[in-house]
């Protein structure tokens, strides 16, 4: 049975006409809201046609139809239209990333809050894995007489604060000493290959006088590091589930929260997925749980490279179009955010 001209038309409209309304779609609806240029009757018979096909469900509860994970698939690859976002909506996303620039990490998580927020869905974003990244300076803050502030501030815009209580006391003229000579010493090293440096070594051969507050240093600083190599998922807009038809039982709403709230999880099936902008519907998702969801994601860029991930969980009925392009629009502001200026590769 091949998909007619007619067949793709009926389609289009049951996919576009459940999506706005989650109610399943009937022939009478179609013949009456949609051109299709065919009675009824005939609608019933390619809508036959169509559910044999597996294009669509049948509720035992309704004469109408709902489209199925094969159907959304056919839908985003070859029937839906653009979305184009309205100027004055670019604007506003523009200015409210352009309002936060100040470190990476937060400018990614309220890059995720916008996009819950022009969604009405769960969304996320990844932080860089830093494997390659690369260590721009170190600052070593006093605060009191015993504790002192460690920034690590990475290549790409992330930074690092840790607050640390120290054994001694020191000036801050070493402090600041010190923080000349870590920065000196590690500045373009990548943040993987610093793991394996000896701080005090180092230190010892750079400024002696500074061996003991290198020894106090130097597990924390190798802690930091860890830190700054491990990818963080923000989620955002959790709350927009309980407003979703499908979930207005209060048992599959649960379920949904439950499966996002496992961070290490998503994280491992997010870090696996492919670059560019990729959808995946219901059953197309690898992991178990997510299988009656749909994801999407974008890639974005830090200095011209793909280092992270921007994107929406929620159920298989959404508005694919006007995601894709908020999502795609969006990241194009984060790349051109963090994007490397022109002559700006030797500025340390």
């Amino acid at each position: 049975m091949d998909l007619t001209e007619r067949k793709l038309k009926i389609l289009q409209a049951i996919v576009s006409d459940f999506i706005r309304t989650a109610e399943p779609v009937g022939s009478r609806t179609l013949s009456k809201k949609y051109d299709i240029g065919a009675s009824a009757a005939t609608i019933r018979n390619e809508m036959a046609d169509l559910e044999e096909m597996g294009y669509l469900t049948h509720p035992h509860t309704s004469a109408g139809r709902m489209p199925s994970d094969k159907a959304y698939r056919l839908y985003v690859n070859s029937l839906m239209g653009k979305y184009v976002i309205p100027e004055e909506e670019k604007k506003a996303i523009s200015s409210q990333l352009e309002s936060t620039i100040t470190e990476l990490d937060k400018t990614l998580n309220h890059a995720s809050e916008l996009l819950s927020q022009l969604t009405k869905l769960t969304s996320f974003v990844m932080t860089p894995k830093e494997d390659d990244n690369t260590l721009k300076y170190v600052n070593v803050l006093p605060v009191d007489d015993n504790t002192v502030v460690l920034m690590i501030v990475a290549k790409n815009g992330r930074v690092v604060n840790t607050a640390l209580r120290l054994k001694n006391g020191y000036d801050p003229d070493s402090l600041e000493l010190m923080s000349k000579v870590l920065t000196r010493s590690y500045r373009g090293r990548s943040m993987s290959s610093m793991l394996t440096v000896d701080i005090i070594e180092d230190i010892n051969r750079e400024a002696g006088r500074l061996g003991k507050l290198a020894k106090d240093l130097a597990p924390s600083f190798r802690a930091v590091l860890e830190e700054m190599l491990d990818v963080d998922l923000y989620i955002n807009g959790l709350e927009h589930i309980f407003s979703i038809p499908e979930y207005a039982d209060l048992e599959r709403a649960r379920d949904f929260m439950d499966i996002v709230r496992r961070k290490k999880e998503m994280t491992r099936y997010l870090l696996d997925r492919e670059s560019g902008m990729i959808v995946t519907i219901g059953s197309e998702n690898d992991l178990e749980p997510l299988k009656d969801y749909s994801i999407i994601t974008a890639t974005y860029s830090v200095n011209g490279r793909p280092v992270g991930k921007l994107g929406v969980v929620g159920p298989t009925r959404m508005k694919y179009s006007e995601i894709t392009s908020v999502i795609e629009y969006l990241t194009q502001n984060l790349d051109r955010t963090f994007g490397l200026p022109e002559g700006d590769e030797d500025d340390e």
